[in-house]
């Protein structure tokens, strides 16, 4: 599949009216801008879309960061996240958010002759090779969990994100969950400062370097290193059980997740208990204006939404995301009838 055909496609934005023709006749397209992290469902769902109702979904891969920004500045139609927004930030900006997909960021090296998921990695050992205490490859805590390995005596180059990430903040809030080194000198965010490494772009850029720089290790998310034969590792989980980044891993660690009781479905599903549950799962999200100034983008927008959510679970499956279940879904949907408004009525549906 190339992703970067499907992308291209979007681009061209339907920026004219037929004179004449009803609304339904005429080009439609809706604009959105934000995480990386889910750009490869993201355009898989716009590709099949368009080619069923003819309406083009333009979305941009910038960043969760970018994201964010775009549709606080009423640049694009909605805006995509992975670091969700608390109640109080969603207030203050008049937003809505709600989840999509549920995937995980899985940590990614280049070393000569190793396989995917043949090395261990402990979260102590992960954290310290990100705050640059762990520097080469045969260090005694690497070889100790990997025994089987013959690690070479190479320097770690570590691969980070450069831009204002959802990745990031994913990736980040595990390690300060885990590390208490890390969230007393770097912390959780978007952006961080970084002990060590080099930056790439979007997690298209973190793959692309971590492919060229042999000994290096970065992060993305799990689609990225399928699509690009990326050598990801093995992570040790809360339960102490090393586990690789697959659908029922992801699925695990959502399995307790509790929407209902999430302000503005503010959830965080990093190190989550259970021996199968992969310790960098995340959710992505979705911004828009509770106050909308035009009702039919508006509701061309969650019609989007509506479909990728009972007609995309299929699509998400094949890319290694996690659909949300059917509860959460409806609940969701009811948030669109009961928040979402234009001149004081109801967008949805």
């Amino acid at each position: 599949m190339n992703l970067r055909k499907y992308f291209a496609a979007f681009l061209v934005l339907a920026a004219f009216a037929v004179t004449g023709c009803s609304t339904a006749e005429k080009p439609k397209s809706i604009n959105g801008a934000g995480a990386s992290f889910p750009y490869p469902i993201y355009a898989r769902w716009g590709f099949e879309y368009e080619s069923l109702t003819q309406v083009k979904v333009n979305y941009q891969s910038i960043g969760s960061g970018g994201g964010i920004a775009q549709i606080k500045a009423k640049t694009v139609d909605f805006g995509a996240s992975d670091a969700p927004l608390k109640a109080n930030e969603l207030a203050k900006a008049g937003l809505v958010q709600f989840p999509m997909v549920i995937g995980g960021v899985v940590p990614v090296v280049n070393i000569a002759g190793l396989a995917a998921g043949a090395m261990r990695l402990t979260p102590d050992v992960l954290a310290g090779i990100f705050l640059g205490e762990i520097t080469r490859w045969n260090d005694s805590a690497i070889v100790e969990i990997n025994p089987d390995l013959t690690l070479p005596d190479q320097a770690i180059t570590v691969v980070h994100r450069a831009d204002g990430s959802g990745t990031t903040w994913i990736f980040t809030n595990y390690l300060d969950k885990i590390s208490p080194t890390w969230q007393g000198s770097v912390g959780t965010g978007k952006a961080v400062d970084w002990p060590v490494g080099v930056g790439g772009k979007g997690n298209e850029g973190v793959a692309v370097y971590v492919q060229r720089v042999n000994g290096s290790i970065g992060y993305v998310e799990y689609a990225y290193a399928l699509q690009n034969d990326m050598t990801h590792t093995l992570l040790q989980n809360k339960a102490g059980k090393f586990v690789g980044p697959t659908m029922s891993a992801f699925q695990a660690a959502a399995a307790n997740a509790d929407w209902a009781n999430a302000p503005g479905y503010y959830l965080v599903l990093t190190d989550q208990p259970g021996d199968e549950s992969w310790p960098i799962t995340g959710a992505s999200f979705i911004l828009v204006y509770e106050k909308q100034t035009d009702a039919a983008t508006a509701k061309a927008v969650l019609a989007f939404f509506d479909w990728c959510y009972k007609h995309g679970a299929e699509t998400a499956e094949q890319l290694h995301y996690v659909p949300l279940p059917a509860n959460v879904i409806e609940m969701v949907e009811q948030t669109w009838k009961n928040r979402i408004n234009a001149d004081g009525k109801p967008v949805w549906p």
